[in-house]
């Protein structure tokens, strides 16, 4: 029973894990298993010490509250991290074929123009073999 340790101290009351010692009134009360925070009438939260008598609930709140905002932004961070990194690993895996394909482009067209420019060239040494009787 947890009121024995009623006018005792903190660190007696709270070595049984079901008591919640009231700093204020100085009480040792059973903790109210069913609320998750207890009720104002029995011990107000700053007041309330549960597990270790250096945090009120209070402080636990706050506490557990920026802990658990902070990994979810965190988390949220992580998330929007990796989704970028997967888009710009698509659009780079994207970009160099769309480069390769031009690139090919132009060199198949430097290819006729050689080709073209070869041509040409054959046909003005032949025109000039024909003229000076070379052929």
């Amino acid at each position: 029973d947890c009121r024995q340790y009623t006018n005792r101290s903190c660190e007696e009351c709270l070595k049984n894990v079901t008591c919640l010692w009231c700093a204020s009134s100085g009480r040792c009360v059973e903790y109210p298993v069913r609320r998750v925070l207890p009720p104002a009438n029995l011990c107000e939260l700053r007041s309330a010490r549960w597990g270790v008598c250096w945090v009120n609930f209070e402080a636990l709140i706050i506490a557990m509250s920026v802990v658990g905002g902070t990994i979810l932004i965190m988390l949220g961070v992580c998330c929007c991290c990796c989704c970028c990194k997967k888009k710009s690993k698509k659009q780079v895996s994207e970009g160099p074929d769309k480069d390769d394909e031009r690139a090919a482009r132009e060199r198949e067209k430097r290819r006729v123009r050689q080709e073209e420019r070869r041509a040409e060239m054959k046909s003005r040494h032949d025109e000039i073999r024909r003229k000076y009787g070379t052929v």
